[in-house]
């Protein structure tokens, strides 16, 4: 596999029903929560490299180190972006950020492996025995 060291890719969303958080009671304390941040952070980052991965190949993610910093509320477009930091064989590990127009919503760093997709089925199904 080529190396991926300083691959980047970033992903918009807009903050609505389905990525904001309900409990708090009040429409106006509804903001993005954090593990749909966390699932977009893991998505722009599987995104960054897949079209760099050979055919049956892709990945999963197997460590999140990530703060949720601030709130990004209903209706406000924020910027996911992963890059890719260090690759040691088949790990690849990201640099990752969520921003929104008033300042940084999340940041850490998250960690993937390389899988060949049809060994990986193979050893899920064994798992299951």
């Amino acid at each position: 596999m080529d190396s991926l060291l300083g691959v980047t890719w970033e992903e918009k969303l807009v903050v609505g029903d389905d990525t904001a958080i309900s409990f708090l009671g009040l429409e106006g304390a509804r903001v993005l929560g954090t593990p749909w941040m966390i699932l977009w952070m893991e998505r722009t980052s599987r995104n960054a490299i897949k079209p760099l991965l050979p055919d049956g190949w892709d990945s999963v993610g197997t460590v999140v180190n990530v703060k949720h910093l601030s709130a990004a509320g209903m209706g406000v477009e924020v910027v996911f972006r992963a890059e890719v930091i260090e690759q040691n064989g088949k790990r690849v590990n990201f640099r990752v950020r969520c921003d929104a127009p008033h300042g940084i919503v999340g940041e850490g760093t998250h960690e993937r492996a390389v899988i060949d997709v049809a060994r990986f089925a193979a050893r899920v199904a064994e798992n299951a025995k």
